[in-house]
């Protein structure tokens, strides 16, 4: 069996030194290279050769969602498994959406994982079972769909924010935007739910559990 060389994208290093540990117990994977956040990852990505990246959704500097479009624009067959300590309801579909080959649970089994990284570096994609039913779900008519998945991928991500107590100026700075824009993806996201201030954007995110 050919060697299968792997990015970890991480900003835990307790997490990325787990998942080396897990990964060594299989001589045909190869941790080859580690990154903390999304723009490191990119600079691993342009300097070195992996057959398959594992990473976090969500990175400081630029979070996994916005290095997940930029490894594909960059490096279109390379695949990439994310792996996320959010419920595959939260971002699983977005990720897979913006290019993932599949996306697991950190409370995952490390047999799920190995099986996982195998399945994507083949070339085919992994899906749980419980992500299967919701992949299906989600094919449903529009009007069936609850107001958070009609959002994109950044008015999303500030209503995880606002939920999560966040400012507009704490969030522009997560995002590497101004408070300006944020705010006219808050105001988007106001409009597309039917809500009129924070408070309910946070009360809605607290009861359908989108917080960070």
């Amino acid at each position: 069996m050919s060697s299968i060389r792997i990015l970890i994208a991480d900003d835990h290093a307790i997490v990325r030194s787990g998942l080396r540990q897990i990964l060594s117990d299989s001589p045909d994977l190869l941790v080859t290279g580690e990154a903390e956040n999304g723009v490191e990852a990119m600079h691993k990505l342009r300097d070195g050769s992996f057959d398959l990246v594992l990473m976090d959704v969500s990175m400081p500097d630029r979070n996994g969602i916005d290095t997940l479009k930029l490894v594909r624009k960059e490096f279109p067959r390379l695949p990439v498994l994310v792996l996320s300590m959010h419920p595959e309801d939260q971002y699983a579909i977005r990720a897979l959406k913006a290019g993932a080959s599949g996306y697991l649970t950190k409370q995952s089994a490390p047999e799920q994982l190995v099986t996982a990284i195998r399945q994507v570096a083949s070339g085919k994609k992994y899906v749980s079972p419980t992500l299967a039913m919701e992949l299906a779900n989600a094919i449903t008519d529009d009007d069936e769909r609850p107001p958070h998945e009609k959002l994109s991928d950044r008015e999303y991500q500030t209503l995880v924010m606002i939920a999560s107590g966040k400012t507009l100026t704490q969030i522009g700075e997560e995002l590497s935007l101004s408070v300006k824009t944020v705010s006219v993806y808050r105001a988007r996201l106001l409009e597309k739910m039917r809500m009129k201030n924070n408070a309910e954007l946070t009360h809605y995110g607290l009861k359908h559990g989108l917080t960070d």
